[in-house]
């Protein structure tokens, strides 16, 4: 005994029961009653009729005795070092009281600060020299000539 399914409600339809509606194409659909087989032919959404299988399917109606409560995950946090640290070192350093690392972090800015300073200082005496240099009937050159590329050929006028 062979069991179809309705084309628009999805119902059972038993040997014997029904109708059939093939359309020119040669598609076939079967109905269990004139009822689904109406409102087929009207274009009806069977999404929306409140009836069908479908609309049940859809809105989530008869089916609560069988799916059981969904258990959420809980996200576990775990604490580890990253590239530059330990675990142990940063938690030293969240440990420490708030006057040692102030302490530290204004050591770290001094000395940053004199680094800056005396890479200044350089930087005027290389400056100075060159300015020297060029008193004294040198000519001026230029960081690419310094590094050794190629020098403009110099005009010849007639």
């Amino acid at each position: 005994m062979k069991i179809e399914s309705d084309s628009f409600s999805s119902n059972k339809i038993y040997p014997g029961k029904g109708k059939l509606y093939v359309r020119s194409d040669n598609r076939v659909f079967r109905f269990v009653g004139s009822k689904s087989e109406s409102l087929f032919l009207q274009r009806k959404n069977p999404r929306k009729i409140s009836w069908t299988q479908v609309y049940r399917r859809m809105h989530k109606k008869g089916i609560t005795e069988e799916v059981a409560k969904k258990r959420t995950r809980r996200t576990v946090k775990h604490q580890r070092g990253i590239v530059g640290a330990s675990w142990e070192a940063i938690r030293a350093k969240r440990n420490q009281k708030p006057e040692v690392r102030e302490a530290a972090r204004q050591e770290t800015m001094r000395k940053a600060k004199e680094k800056k300073k005396a890479d200044q200082q350089k930087r005027k005496a290389e400056k100075a020299k060159t300015a020297q240099a060029a008193s004294r009937g040198q000519p001026k050159i230029s960081k690419q000539q310094a590094r050794g590329s190629h020098q403009k050929v110099a005009a010849k006028s007639r």
